[in-house]
């Protein structure tokens, strides 16, 4: 009996013993982001509390926009964040939770609401697209002599959704923080300046009858060339229920074409990686190795999800706070991270970059959406 009781005693206390390792082990792996975590959260916190503010939305500052304004700001006027116990919590918020944030950003989205739209909203979203990177790279690269990263985030931010895409596109073209930020800050500043802009022209070309005066062509424009998501909100709500609704449907199509633009952008980049010497060696043709963002699909996923089932608004709530307060934490980790020296140091070819884009956005937008719109 005693030797029963002594086996079974010391059966638990081997169990417990492992259970206590493999706690000290978790607690071992888990301690050193928590540093950075905090501080990213905390940050994060104050920005989504000021994300409520009617008149910041207002005016084109969502909460992407001042998540990444503050982390630079606090990231460059205090010795916290590049302390090194901060390092790897900022690291793992810019990296995976950015990733799991643009997953949940499908849940914003809906086929169904998007073929409301048709054929002729998809074709002035593509056009849109193609044109306006295709003119970053040729702009940035050939003309001004911009590095390759920032043209391609900046055209990726111009041309999609702003924020949003230039932190997904980063995690293709592996960009440097000041990259990332340079094309952030360049997308906001000129996203800003459409919702100062867009509701002047709108009210102008009501006297003016320049170009179509329908709310619901106006909102197909503001859709498919305003940078943010929250930008195209704020600018066709001055047009009235009709225009806004429009331009969200075009917006979004815009955005769900971020999938497909990670993709092609990955096969076009995708390199060499079979050593040279290697290849001669063997006489064998290099293989082509793609970096495909496996993200990018689960989105798609998500997306199709939203639409074949009924999931209670109550949820779709919770779940797109939960997405805005991780994409939050994304960019406040990229500021963080961020030296403004750095920033400097680029000059003002990316505003001249950025710059440009706007103006084609405005003016090859219109011709777009008035020729699709013709012929369709």
């Amino acid at each position: 009996m005693s030797s029963i009781f002594h086996s079974a005693s010391t059966t638990i206390s081997m169990r417990i013993a492992n259970c206590l390792h493999r706690h000290q082990l978790s607690a071992a792996l888990v301690r050193p982001y928590l540093p950075g975590l905090l501080l990213v959260a905390m940050i994060s916190a104050v920005v989504v509390s000021l994300g409520r503010f009617s008149w910041l939305t207002e005016h084109g500052l969502g909460v992407l926009s001042l998540a990444i304004f503050a982390g630079i700001a606090t990231g460059n006027t205090t010795a916290i964040a590049g302390a090194p116990q901060s390092a790897q919590g900022i690291r793992f918020s810019k990296h995976h939770l950015l990733r799991l944030g643009i997953v949940l950003y499908g849940f914003r989205l809906n086929f169904q609401d998007l073929a409301d739209v048709g054929i002729s909203g998809f074709l002035i979203d593509s056009l849109v697209l193609s044109t306006t990177f295709g003119l970053s790279i040729f702009l940035g690269m050939k003309l001004l002599g911009l590095d390759k990263n920032t043209a391609i985030l900046i055209g990726a931010g111009s041309s999609i959704c702003g924020a949003a895409a230039i932190m997904a596109t980063e995690n293709v073209v592996s960009a440097k923080p000041e990259e990332v930020s340079v094309a952030i800050s360049t997308v906001v500043m000129f996203g800003m300046m459409a919702t100062l802009l867009y509701p002047l022209l709108y009210h102008w070309n009501l006297s003016l009858h320049l170009v179509s005066v329908r709310a619901e062509f106006f909102g197909v424009f503001v859709g498919s060339t305003v940078h943010d998501v929250a930008q195209v909100v704020a600018v066709a709500h001055a047009a009235g229920e009709k225009a806004e609704h429009a331009a969200i449907v075009v917006k979004m199509g815009r955005v769900m074409m971020l999938a497909p633009f990670l993709f092609l952008l990955s096969l076009t980049l995708s390199k060499k990686r079979v050593p040279s010497d290697q290849s001669v060696m063997t006489h064998q043709k290099p293989v082509q190795i793609i970096s495909v963002p496996w993200f990018a699909f689960v989105f798609v996923l998500m997306v199709a999800i939203n639409s074949i089932l009924t999931i209670p608004k109550h949820w779709l709530n919770v779940i797109q706070q939960v997405d805005m307060c991780l994409l939050a934490m994304a960019m406040v980790a990229l500021g963080l991270s961020t030296n403004l020296s750095m920033i400097r140091k680029a000059g003002s070819k990316p505003l001249l970059l950025g710059g440009a884009l706007f103006v084609w956005l405005m003016a090859g937008g219109m011709m777009i959406n008035q020729v699709v719109s013709y012929l369709f």
